[in-house]
């Protein structure tokens, strides 16, 4: 019987964890039973601005089981939210000032979760409410450019775009608008807590575990006393990577009990107790000469945020660096309105920027009489518009001719709204998608025992983007054993420091760092091999590879058991790889909660981008006007790939959600009220499977060898990046009808 081969960097393998989730062994937080646990609810305010009159508890201290109710009444003081994260959240029960719709004001604590649910329904709280400014029109509303609120950002630009657009002979200016949309991850958003001591313990879905300085500051306890468990994260990209408030009311409640404490938010209150993504608006101005060469690029951004909050995503920083063009001018401002704070949600800047910009590049091909494949060729680049730096490497055309020869382009019809089956009109679209290449730092622990089996040990996360098997086919790989043969651990603090999953640049950063502690192994191994009295004289011994379980130098091969148990039976080393632009001390830094990035459109010596090209055929019914979108195919370039199987699984997924933001998700915000309307799955409308004939993703080769060691790139975030250009292009050249504000819905084509 043959021994399994060695895991290979590429190989489509399935995900090592899959039989954990699938049949519930996997453990989300939520799960970790707790012994004597209470379970909490949380009370949310009614209104989205005003004050907290009275809170009336009585009835709900009758209800049997209940013990503790938290308000602002017997909080204030006792949780000291640091002045940084304060700037950031709406979200407190620290006084009677309500900021925005459903605000926690409130958490009800009982033995049972149906006692808690039956207390909170008792409490009651009277408001003193105040006219509150829901969106961009509303009365009351600041608005204010992000450089006068950061002093950090910079709007990209070069040349005198205005000068270059009025001159210029072909022109086009066009206005679009992004909603608001909510984060739905499958797992709800929970918490489960208890102290020993002063020592804290928290299980809680999370993207970034090590991010402990917000509950330190709030109890004033060092960050090496708190321990966060997140083994698996039931959906993240971006909901999840901070210290919240509901965990450090949970925390207080634990405190005070002196027991663990539960909590798991309805849905709804999901809503209002997070992040989101903020609705947009951007004015776009593009200029070419005739033959298509862009002349002028003016790229004018706006996003919401809460009163408090200078958050903002900022899309220019792409979307000036995808065209070449000698006069660029981007702005982005931000808008104070009375909701609950954004935050970063998948492809935060390029999903609604992108837009925008394909959207406006679709629109000057027309003017030009040019196919938008065309445009986007005479525009390419290999060097930074802005300063003139190189890209680390760049496929984007590459992309866009594999992707018009599989999808068949050449059928597209010029004049749009002339291609019809029967009751329904066919139109083809297509955008580029973009997104930045960035990396950050980790450490990373390999243990290697007498009988080849590894262990790998980080403190990374699961957020269902495969990292468990990307990790382990990284150190599989690089130590020759087959991906049976490895074990991996991830999602706690008390692991080797890793960077937040998130910007798409985990499995480039955990992945090096994983290899350089392979490599470490390898050299023990090594050396171990020197000293056997015949393998030690091989003179091809430095070039030796791990595969298939042996070093092999030559012909002869050593099993790497024997290696193991000639060393002592068990081998270990702790690896980091830090990216180049990081600050000084980047795996301390992780230590304390600080992630570290650098590289994408902010390298020091280079720009570094994911590309891909997006192709879309539409139907469109010429009475009722439905949407459909029989068939979505998407070519992309993002260095090495780690395994195919999970890059094309986050790309396709990624791909749909950019087809949700084009036809389906959009939270209803009540412009009297500023209260969220849709907040459930029965009215907030996302992509099933009907919606969704055809997807597919096709990975090009590309090498990448000035990004990072291995050459990968990100591509977590890359499907949905421009995905809605496409759609909204294609639903353009089926109808010849142009709608630059998404949702686009069957009523405004009919």
């Amino acid at each position: 019987m043959t021994e399994p081969s060695s895991a290979r960097i590429g190989e489509p393998l399935p995900r090592v964890d899959a039989l954990a989730k699938v049949t519930g062994m996997a453990l989300f937080p939520s799960d970790v039973p707790a012994p004597e646990t209470a379970y909490a609810v949380l009370l949310t305010s009614t209104i989205a601005l005003g004050r907290i009159v009275r809170i009336d508890s009585s009835a709900a201290e009758t209800v049997p089981g209940f013990l503790l109710l938290l308000s602002h009444e017997n909080v204030a003081g006792c949780i000291k939210t640091p002045h940084a994260f304060a700037g950031l959240s709406t979200t407190t029960v620290e006084s009677v000032q309500v900021m925005h719709d459903g605000q926690i004001v409130g958490l009800i604590v009982a033995q049972s979760y149906e006692g808690a649910c039956e207390a909170a329904a008792c409490v009651r709280i009277d408001y003193e409410p105040s006219s509150a400014a829901a969106g961009f029109d509303s009365p009351g509303v600041q608005r204010r450019r992000v450089k006068e609120a950061n002093a950090r950002h910079q709007d990209p630009r070069i040349g005198d775009a205005d000068a270059a657009y009025v001159s210029a002979p072909v022109r086009i200016a066009a206005d679009y608008a992004t909603p608001t949309q909510h984060h739905n991850s499958i797992e709800l958003l929970t918490t489960t807590c208890w102290w020993e001591g002063d020592r804290l313990t928290v299980h809680e879905p999370s993207q970034f575990v090590l991010d402990r300085r917000y509950l330190a500051d709030c109890f004033g306890i060092p960050v090496e006393h708190i321990r966060v468990v997140s083994r698996f994260c039931g959906g993240g990209f971006g909901g999840k990577t901070s210290g919240t408030p509901r965990t450090a009311l949970c925390a207080l409640a634990a405190r005070r009990l002196n027991r663990p404490v539960k909590l798991v938010a309805r849905r709804e209150q999901a809503f209002t107790i997070n992040t989101y993504r903020a609705e947009t608006r951007h004015h776009v101005r593009l200029a070419a000469h005739h033959d298509g060469r862009l002349l002028a690029l003016i790229h004018e951004g706006m996003e919401i945020t809460s009163r408090p909050s200078t958050y903002s995503v900022a899309g220019t920083e792409v979307t000036a660096r995808m065209y070449a063009c000698a006069n660029i001018r981007t702005e982005v401002s931000i808008v104070h309105a009375d909701r609950n704070t954004p935050g970063f949600m998948r492809c935060p800047a390029e999903l609604p920027y992108m837009f925008a910009l394909e959207s406006a590049m679709d629109e000057l091909a027309h003017a030009l009489h040019m196919d938008p494949i065309e445009l986007r060729r005479r525009n390419d680049t290999d060097r930074d518009p802005i300063d003139g730096r190189a890209y680390s490497s760049r496929s984007l055309m590459r992309c866009f001719d594999e992707g018009a020869r599989q999808f068949g382009w050449s059928d597209r019809p010029a004049q749009p709204g002339t291609h019809r089956m029967g009751e329904w009109r066919v139109g083809y679209g297509c955008a580029a998608a973009s997104y930045p290449a960035v990396l950050g730092a980790s450490a990373a622990r390999v243990s290697l025992d007498g009988e080849a089996r590894a262990r790998v040990q980080l403190a990374f996360h699961e957020i269902g983007n495969g990292a468990y098997t990307v990790i382990a086919q990284a150190a599989a790989a690089a130590l020759g054993l087959p991906l049976a043969s490895v074990e991996v651990e991830l999602g706690d603090t008390r692991l080797p420091p890793s960077n937040i999953a998130a910007a798409s640049n985990g499995t480039a950063t955990t992945c090096n760092a994983v290899t350089r502690a392979c490599a470490m192994i390898r050299d023990r191994l090594l050396e171990a091999a020197r000293q056997d009295p015949l393998f030690g004289t091989d003179p091809s011994l430095q070039a030796a590879q791990l595969m298939d379980g042996c070093l092999v130098a030559g012909g002869a091969r050593l099993p790497i058991a024997s290696l193991v148990e000639r060393i002592g039976g068990l081998v270990d080393a702790e690896g980091a790889y830090i990216v180049p632009d990081a600050p000084p001390g980047a795996i301390e830094r992780l230590r304390q909660g600080i992630p570290a990035f650098g590289g994408g459109v902010h390298g020091r010596t280079h720009v570094a981008l994911s590309l891909g090209a997006h192709f879309v055929q539409v139907h469109v019914h010429v009475l009722t006007g439905e949407i459909r979108v029989p068939r979505v195919l998407g070519v992309f370039a993002a260095g090495t790939i780690m395994n195919r199987r999970t890059a094309a699984s986050q790309l396709t997924g990624g791909m749909i959600w950019g087809m949700g933001s084009a036809l389906h998700e959009a939270t209803i915000v009540d412009p009297g009220s500023a209260r969220y309307i849709n907040r459930s799955f029965a009215d907030y409308l996302i992509p099933v499977n009907a919606d969704v004939p055809s997807v597919t993703a096709i990975l090009l080769e590309e090498r990448d060898e000035v990004i990072n060691p291995m050459g990968i790139k990100g591509v977590g975030e890359l499907g949905p990046s421009g995905m809605n250009a496409a759609i909204a292009n294609a639903i353009f050249n089926a109808t010849g009808r142009r709608l630059r504000s998404l949702p686009i819905l069957p009523r405004h084509l009919i």
